[in-house]
């Protein structure tokens, strides 16, 4: 746990604040260049991805302090300090993605086409991000005597590495979103496609991931707000790339 990287003075620069820039400086570049690649404007890729880290962080901390409602309440000062972690995943994915439509219809540009440009790099700034998460000490796992396991200062408990756990398997679905991207001339493809298919990826990712966490309350059925949300997405996107894959497979029928 090491939530302060360097100290200036009085000038502090924090771990998970630092990842969170990073990773969307590096999403946001790589973004922009496969842009170019593929004949979008770049300079547009790049304001949307301002708009999502604003209303990322936005819905994201909105989310966290209405599941701690009680704490925040009682201290309401706390609700600035982002440096300290607190932010909720889904709650910056919805509303972020409201403002990408908007954004996008309003520039006229294609929904679909874009999100799918964008959404191996979502992957990849998160997996960077889950770095920070870990030497915040923040999103921590569960109790285990499995041998890959850390101790946080203080605390004498090994637990599951869930922040490294769920950079890594980011780190992957990156790497099949950005396959998908490179061949999508070779077959069958629809816009939107690599977009349903990180939706579909990341939510049966966290569905299970949230087993292992500890800091999450279990709120129905013994199961948390994020796994009830991830079985919401896993559906609503399966079921979608389910239809559009039969109509396009009905249309290259003879």
């Amino acid at each position: 746990m090491h939530p302060i990287l360097f100290e200036f003075g009085p000038l502090k620069i924090y771990a998970y604040g630092f990842s969170l820039a990073l990773g969307f400086i590096v999403g946001t570049y790589l973004a922009s260049l496969e842009a170019q690649r593929v004949g979008l404007p770049a300079k547009k890729i790049i304001d949307l991805s301002l708009y999502l880290a604003i209303s990322g962080i936005l819905g994201a901390r909105l989310l966290y302090v209405l599941q701690n409602l009680a704490f925040y309440i009682s201290n309401p000062g706390e609700i600035f300090m982002l440096h300290k972690g607190g932010l909720s995943f889904y709650g910056g994915f919805i509303l972020a993605t409201i403002c990408a439509i908007v954004f996008l219809k309003k520039e006229q540009l294609s929904v679909p086409k874009v999100l799918d440009l964008i959404a191996p790099y979502l992957a990849l700034a998160q997996s960077i991000g889950r770095i920070g998460c870990l030497l915040n000490g923040c999103c921590y796992g569960q109790p285990t005597d499995f041998g890959f396991c850390i101790y946080f200062p203080g605390e004498g408990i090994a637990r599951h590495p869930t922040q490294i756990y769920s950079s890594l398997s980011l780190l992957v679905i990156f790497f099949i979103l950005r396959n998908r991207q490179t061949r999508r001339g070779r077959g069958p493809y629809f816009s939107g496609q690599i977009f349903l298919w990180y939706c579909l990826l990341y939510s049966l990712m966290r569905f299970f991931m949230e087993f292992l966490r500890g800091d999450n309350l279990r709120i129905f059925a013994n199961l948390s707000l994020h796994q009830l949300i991830s079985m919401v997405i896993f559906v609503i996107s399966g079921v979608f790339l389910w239809k559009k894959k039969r109509d396009l497979s009905s249309r290259s029928l003879p």
